[in-house]
């Protein structure tokens, strides 16, 4: 077995001494998440807390992928990024912030932007792939990788006060993808944006934290037991009521993304 990119000597154990204290974590939970690898595809506001908890949680790998450079207008709901950031590219500040938050954490960057044809080699040997882009030709992409190189994939989305956290494994027999849901309309980058709809802070927070809770269940599931992942199942969150509730997705059988008979 791989040797963790950092062990859990004195000092870490101290660091994450309240997971290891819980019962359905303990120290082999602690020790799974920090021989994990996340892939972060997007780093705006759902990436942002995503890898602010996860990095929190000592998961000991990231790839972190966002072409996007930091605006103001990123700020009120962009946790990880200052003033000082505004210009500079969204995975070098990101990285920077890694760095000052736990330089015992490994992290790669890749300031390009997600397609088919590089999706698998950017982030291909990742144990899990958390989703918050902002345009289904990107998400698609992503899911499709996922399905063909066999990655587990949270999926996270947001707008005004509504939020949606869907975890996928579409590669595994009768389990469906983010096609699956979507399906083949959605190809094109033509998502509603923050910009024209506008968001709340708060909300986007709420999905962000909320996907790295369900990204801790996921990479400690083999170790410790802190529950069902519930696998092709979107939990929708609204803001105003406020209030969660869950819709099963169904496997679709004519999927191009996950049946092999299908794929183009």
């Amino acid at each position: 077995m791989d040797e963790p990119p950092h062990p859990l000597s004195q000092e870490r154990i101290d660091r994450f001494a309240r997971h290891i204290v819980l019962p359905e974590l303990g120290g082999a939970g602690q020790m799974a998440l920090s021989r994990s690898h996340v892939a972060l595809i997007g780093l705006g506001g759902i990436g942002a807390p995503v890898l602010q908890y996860l990095a929190g949680a000592g998961v000991g790998r990231f790839t972190l992928v966002d072409d996007g450079d930091v605006e103001a207008s990123n700020l009120q709901r962009q946790t990880i990024y200052t003033t000082r950031d505004i210009g500079h590219g969204k995975a070098v500040s990101a990285r920077r912030w890694l760095a000052n938050f736990d330089d015992k954490l490994s992290v790669e960057i890749h300031d390009q932007r997600i397609v088919a044809e590089n999706a698998e080699r950017l982030f291909g040997d990742a144990d899990l792939v958390i989703d918050g882009t902002d345009n289904f030709a990107t998400r698609l992409a992503v899911s499709d990788t996922c399905v063909h190189a066999k990655i587990p994939l949270l999926s996270a989305a947001v707008g005004r006060f509504q939020g949606q956290v869907a975890a996928f494994q579409g590669h595994l027999e009768g389990e469906p993808c983010y096609r699956c849901f979507v399906g083949d309309a959605f190809d094109a980058e033509d998502c509603d944006t923050c910009a024209e709809d506008g968001v709340l802070g708060a909300m986007v927070g709420w999905v962000g934290t909320f996907a790295a809770m369900q990204a801790v269940r996921i990479l400690v599931s083999k170790a410790a037991n802190m529950g069902d992942p519930a696998w092709g199942t979107l939990q929708l969150m609204d803001g105003m009521k406020p209030g969660m509730r869950p819709i099963t997705i169904a496997k679709d059988p004519e999927c191009r993304g996950c049946n092999p008979s299908h794929r183009d």
